[in-house]
């Protein structure tokens, strides 16, 4: 099953999991009404079934509202391994300390694999 980023985030909160607030925009208006409501710095992440979003262009830091408007406009042109974006999530930018990623997948003989791993490189070792 393929979901985004906004909707997994919203199956966290639902079962209590502390998430950073985030809103979903399709055009650059919403995104701008959104960074003005969080009134700090945001992040605008394309919404598209694949990796590699920020290497596309598909992830960039706004400074102001007006900024967010902007690079929405620009990652909503953006079509990224060949999957057009018609969303964007923006959400407060935070200082990150350290990433983690986890993933489990099960086969259908009954076995299942997990990893962990941080950035850019786990999406070219975790096997599918």
């Amino acid at each position: 099953m393929n979901i985004h980023e906004y909707q997994a985030k919203d199956i966290f909160r639902k079962y209590g999991i502390p998430i950073p607030p985030g809103e979903v925009a399709t055009t650059p208006e919403e995104a701008e009404k959104i960074a003005r409501k969080f009134g700090t710095t945001v992040v605008i992440k394309a919404q598209v079934h694949a990796g590699g979003r920020g290497k596309a262009g598909g992830v960039k830091l706004a400074k102001t509202p007006e900024e967010a408007r902007s690079i929405a406009a620009q990652i909503l042109k953006l079509v990224i391994k060949g999957l057009p974006v018609r969303k964007v999530l923006v959400t407060p930018a935070a200082d990150i300390a350290s990433e983690a990623f986890v993933r489990k997948a099960g086969s259908r003989g009954g076995e299942d694999s997990a990893a962990a791993l941080s950035g850019v490189r786990r999406e070219r070792w975790i096997p599918r």
